[in-house]
């Protein structure tokens, strides 16, 4: 009996006092944030190597509620999972879509904002690719960046479809333009921000997404400590109006 309380004892010592990543950021004075760098308007790479968008900006802010510097990790979409399972980071952040696959190796925040997916096209094609029947046929030609949720969309909604995934997701809205392409399936926020600086481009019934989303920060799992201080932040950054200025702030100067 003595000895099964001893093991009872450890193991919850083990689970109360286990370091939570909010006191090792602390003290390394370093916030790891994972990130594409090519999802305007959430994340994106200058030639430079100075990360910018809204996810960026909250990120600094992050960062300045902790005391600490931040540590940019370039990712990809297709990579994301991994890199963020090795540990390299200890927070995700740049439009990332809640999903099940996600949520099954790691936590997310509080939901930033509800999004989804609708497809983008050159205008003279607004009517003609609006519905999931009208894109999954043999002859549309599709273009997605490879790994992420919107090849994911592609492959389970539009089987037939003529799809081709692209390692430069900025590229692929000049592509479109240039017409190479028919159409992008990607979520309405994305959508709309390459519509406001492609005139030629027209997101598809952005209020009527083919599919629900949410957008949230992904977070190491299994972490309680560092998930709540996270959302703590996030929903006083909500409630003073931080969030809104940065969405506002940065758009506009964009």
């Amino acid at each position: 009996m003595k000895k099964l309380l001893a093991i009872t004892l450890v193991f919850f010592t083990g689970v109360v006092f286990a370091e939570s990543r909010l006191d090792s950021v602390m003290q390394k004075k370093v916030l790891a944030v994972c990130t594409t760098g090519d999802y305007k308007p959430y994340t994106f790479v200058n030639n430079d190597g100075s990360f910018e968008g809204i996810d960026i900006a909250m990120a600094k802010s992050l960062a300045k509620s902790l005391g600490v510097e931040v540590k940019w990790v370039k990712t990809t979409w297709k990579t994301l999972t991994p890199d963020f399972l090795k540990g390299e980071c200890d927070i995700a952040m740049g439009g990332i879509s809640v999903i099940l696959d996600r949520q099954k190796i790691a936590f997310f925040s509080n939901t930033i904002d509800i999004d989804g997916k609708i497809p983008l096209v050159r205008c003279e094609n607004k009517d003609k690719y609006k519905t999931i029947e009208q894109i999954n046929q043999p002859h549309v030609t599709l273009i997605e960046p490879k790994g992420g949720t919107n090849e994911a969309f592609v492959h389970k909604y539009l089987p037939k479809a003529n799809l081709t995934l692209s390692d430069d997701n900025m590229a692929i809205f000049q592509q479109l333009v240039d017409k190479k392409y028919e159409v992008m399936i990607t979520d309405s926020s994305e959508a709309l921000y390459q519509q406001k600086r492609h005139p030629d481009l027209c997101a598809i019934d952005p209020s009527m997404p083919m599919q629900y989303g949410e957008k949230a920060y992904m977070l190491p799992k299994g972490d309680i400590i560092w998930k709540q201080y996270v959302d703590q932040w996030l929903h006083l950054a909500k409630a003073t109006g931080e969030y809104q200025a940065v969405i506002d702030q940065w758009l506009a100067s964009h």
